[in-house]
């Protein structure tokens, strides 16, 4: 299997996991907000359902400024899983598009015209498309359990699950 081909396997398996999260969202709660400076349950959802496609757009240039991101307030779950839906088919797509040398290629981010720092293609979807996914798919974990919602499985049972 190339490391192209992996990196797909692995988007469609997180996007269950991820869908799995996003189906436990209660509509009603979509304005709650744990903390006075945190993202909403409904902000941090959308913005979580549209890493996968967003972040493979941005690095299929050779470079990219990095981008002043909009939370937008999501209107209702169905519009987070549709997000999930259309981002992760982007993604997709994109990610078939290369081949794995272009996975070596030098990414760059940039501010203002300005080279901020640069490393490997492979690199960045590791740390911003698919490390960066995860780590707000944890934070609705725990957006859901301070909602006291039961938490679905993502790497084995969750303790809800298990009880």
């Amino acid at each position: 299997m190339s490391t192209v081909e992996d990196l797909l396997e692995e988007l469609r398996r997180e996007k269950l996991a991820t869908r799995r999260v996003l189906d436990r969202i209660p509509e009603a709660s979509l304005a709650w907000k744990p903390h006075a400076k945190s993202m909403s349950l409904g902000q941090l959802a959308l913005h979580t359902a549209g890493l996968p496609g967003g972040v493979a757009a941005l690095l299929n240039a050779p470079s990219s400024e990095v981008p002043n991101v909009p939370f937008p307030e999501a209107g209702s779950v169905s519009e987070i899983v549709a997000a999930l839906e259309e981002q992760c088919a982007a993604a997709e797509n994109i990610l078939s598009s290369w081949e794995d040398g272009s996975l070596r290629e030098t990414f760059t981010w940039t501010m203002q015209g300005m080279a901020l720092f640069q490393t490997s293609r492979l690199e960045q979807v590791r740390s911003v498309l698919f490390n960066h996914w995860y780590h707000h798919r944890g934070q609705l974990t725990v957006y859901l359990r301070l909602l006291d919602v039961p938490l679905p499985g993502i790497y084995g049972p969750s303790a809800d699950e298990r009880n």
